[in-house]
């Protein structure tokens, strides 16, 4: 049975040839998709992209004839000027055409131009991301068990086929059975042929032609492959233990925080939402607010919510903290936290709040980044927020705390990729 795909590729182009190229131009495809990505907002990321990348980089081995060398054949028009054997003296002032003067740098070629759709571009923007420390493990009964190999079945899908086990079982049994084999009938008929030809004893010719339809008629009955020797693979589902984690966003919306640094810390938690949501199946996201309060909201309060008030940052450390104890046990989870902030906070609470901090939650966090947002026009140069300056006593090397500082948009991206990326992870 053959089975033809007829599908058409999307829009009318070659799906296969399209995969090939990215593969091949992955590297120089990411330089481009980071570098478009960084003028572009948060709520666009997921949209494709029109990207350019150099042409050399895409250039490939070719076999061509060399310009020197072997035999050639050239067949040129005729003229009224030359004969076979004169020499053609060189034109004066260069080879080609008229013109304007050309640059003095070269030669060179525009850049290749074409456009990501938007699995492609999330696919390589998100490609060398991942959450650092993604080690505890849980055994947990998912909605897609995994499967696993568990020996042959004499059913099943096409699909599931196993040549070897089936051409084993085909060849025990024709062994078993005596099947001739085609070397035995093709020796009967050369010597048949023979007698043939050189006019042998009928009576023995008679014997052989006898025998060789005997074979013809046992190989017919004794299959080569009989549906008794069809074996396919088995699979069972085992459960198999899944990396659980969850990630607590931790927002300051106090009055201090002006509309541009609450644009910044949403943008920055919708980068990071995205990300979650895309590259893992069993990562759970706690939304929290917090002014001189603490609270634990839904996704549209979190990001749209109007609230405002005073800051009281260890009142979030602290809610943080009481999630954790009802549903997010330590020893089977993988705890992480981003906290955005501007910098702002109560005198007496900065020593509660990198006490909490301190002894409490790094202990239990996989990873605990802080993001400080200012405005534009800020120079970071200036004296550091108390709680950056709190902070930064906790920053020891090999520490699981990250801290950054954004006051543009622009710089939201590169600050994300530096927080989560793939090498960090590793480190």
């Amino acid at each position: 049975m053959d089975i033809i795909d007829r599908r058409l590729n999307p829009r009318g182009k070659s799906l296969a040839n399209r995969q090939r190229f990215l593969r091949r131009a992955r590297r120089q495809i990411q330089d481009a998709v980071r570098d478009a990505a960084r003028s572009r907002g948060v709520a666009d990321v997921a949209d494709g992209e029109k990207i350019s990348i150099p042409v050399d980089d895409l250039r490939e081995p070719t076999f061509h004839h060399a310009r020197q060398g072997g035999d050639r054949d050239h067949v040129l028009p005729g003229n009224k000027e030359f004969v076979k054997g004169d020499r053609i003296p060189r034109p004066q002032g260069g080879s080609g055409g008229g013109g304007s003067e050309g640059s003095p740098d070269g030669e060179g070629e525009d850049a290749f131009h074409f456009v990501l759709s938007k699995e492609e571009f999330l696919s390589i923007f998100l490609d060398d991301l991942e959450l650092p420390d993604l080690a505890k493990k849980a055994m947990k009964q998912t909605e897609f068990p995994a499967y696993a190999r568990a020996g042959f079945q004499v059913s099943g899908s096409p699909a599931s086929l196993s040549l070897v086990r089936t051409m084993r079982h085909s060849l025990s049994r024709r062994m078993a059975l005596h099947r001739p084999g085609l070397g035995t009938l093709e020796a009967l008929e050369a010597r048949i042929a023979d007698f043939k030809e050189t006019g042998g004893d009928p009576a023995l010719l008679a014997e052989l032609e006898a025998e060789h339809a005997k074979i013809l008629a046992r190989r017919k009955r004794i299959a080569f492959i009989d549906p008794h020797d069809l074996r396919y693979r088995r699979f069972e589902p085992v459960p198999k233990p899944i990396a659980q984690a969850v990630m607590f966003c931790l927002m300051d919306v106090s009055g201090s925080m002006t509309e541009h640094m609450k644009d910044l810390a949403k943008r920055f938690y919708m980068l990071l939402y995205l990300f979650l949501k895309r590259r893992y199946r069993h990562v759970e996201v706690v939304f929290i607010r917090h002014t001189h309060e603490a609270q634990e909201v839904d996704e549209n309060t979190f990001f749209y919510s109007t609230e405002t008030g005073g800051t009281v940052v260890s009142t979030a450390l602290e809610e943080m903290k009481r999630i954790i104890d009802q549903r997010y046990s330590p020893a089977n989870w993988n705890i992480y936290a981003a906290q955005a902030s501007d910098g702002d906070n109560t005198c007496d609470d900065n020593g509660k709040a990198v006490a909490m901090l301190e002894k409490v939650l790094l202990p239990l966090c996989q990873y605990f980044a802080y993001v400080e947002v200012g405005s534009e026009d800020k120079d970071w140069t200036a004296p550091d927020t108390e709680l950056w300056s709190a902070y930064k006593v906790l920053r020891k090397p090999g520490a699981n705390l990250a801290m950054r500082k954004v006051r543009r948009r622009t710089e939201i991206f590169p600050v994300f990729r530096d927080l989560f990326s793939r090498e960090r992870a590793a480190a």
